[in-house]
């Protein structure tokens, strides 16, 4: 299919990352290139440097960005892969980072991926389709304790234990093969009155095997790890989440990089000699406006958090 994405929050990161046309730029999460052709267009001497695990979106930025293809590099990564990638190209640092996280529009829209509770399809919900863990795996083989923490943890699923209990019950007979065989199982697992709220009754739990599946949350905590120390000095590192558990992953390590000096107070000076590493743009973080809401329903969970590489 068409891999077609309304990019969220482009004029608000594109203003936040303050491009240099003869800088080095980094976008971790290509998607349709959204973000990538807007950094691309700016770009005189500089260069633009796309990651993405998805191979299909790698194609679609391949066309976005084919007028500034002689300045952008594409590679077929994980961003969890950003100092692999960096040192593969001989890079140190770059002056700017930006990643939109969380599952694009064309991946949810693509009925035969199987990240849609609403299209029948093979239970798949890879990202990179050369992994071998997949919803199947997952939902098939992984035990009932550890599907339980996974919708407790992932989907803030408050009915985790009769959702894991139905799908053990469920697989004893049979695999569970499609994605609306998992939600008949989830709904089958719910009270009567889950089922009459606003939100799909599946959307937790397929939110929760996605991010199991891809590694979502594993990815980015690692990335966070690194990302700060590949920025060169003024470069400024730009994140957009889509839900709590990553923002509070991507809020954190910012906060940390943030800090300073760790000494007890009654200290009469500092001994341990640690300096900050960022300095915060966004204490709070940058939302969508509501013309963008009113154009892109999908981007009403998006949260946009920028710091700067001292």
């Amino acid at each position: 299919m068409d891999f077609h994405h309304i990019t969220v929050l482009l004029d608000e990161t594109i203003e936040q990352m303050q491009i240099d046309p003869s800088k080095v730029y980094l976008d971790g999460t290509l998607g349709g290139g959204g973000h990538a052709s807007a950094i691309a267009a700016k770009l005189t001497t500089g260069r633009l440097i796309g990651l993405d695990r998805d191979e299909k979106a790698l194609t679609a930025a391949r066309e976005r960005l084919a007028p500034w293809m002689d300045r952008v590099t594409l590679l077929h990564r994980n961003f969890r892969e950003l100092d692999n990638a960096l040192d593969g190209l001989g890079l140190e640092a770059v002056d700017g980072m930006v990643f939109d996280l969380g599952v694009s529009s064309p991946q949810l829209d693509d009925g035969a991926r199987g990240f849609s509770y609403r299209t029948d399809a093979p239970l798949d919900m890879r990202m990179d389709a050369t992994q071998r863990l997949t919803a199947w795996e997952l939902v098939n083989r992984w035990p009932r304790e550890q599907l339980k923490r996974i919708f407790y943890d992932y989907g803030e699923e408050r009915y985790a234990p009769q959702i894991a209990a139905a799908i053990e019950k469920r697989r004893e007979s049979a695999p569970i093969e499609t994605t609306l065989e998992l939600v008949d199982v989830i709904k089958s697992a719910m009270p009567p009155q889950a089922l009459r709220e606003k939100q799909h009754p599946a959307k937790r739990s397929f939110q929760a095997i996605r991010i199991a599946v891809n590694d979502e949350l594993g990815a980015l905590d690692t990335l966070m790890g690194m990302a700060v120390d590949r920025l060169d000095p003024g470069g400024r590192l730009a994140v957009i989440t889509f839900h709590s558990l990553e923002d509070r992953i991507v809020k954190s390590a910012l906060q940390e990089a943030a800090r300073g000096c760790v000494c007890p107070p009654e200290f009469p000076v500092c001994v341990c000699g640690r300096k900050p590493k960022v300095r915060l743009i966004t204490r709070k973080p940058i939302l969508p406006g509501t013309r963008e809401l009113e154009a892109n329903p999908r981007a009403r969970s998006a949260k946009l958090r920028v710091a700067e590489r001292l």
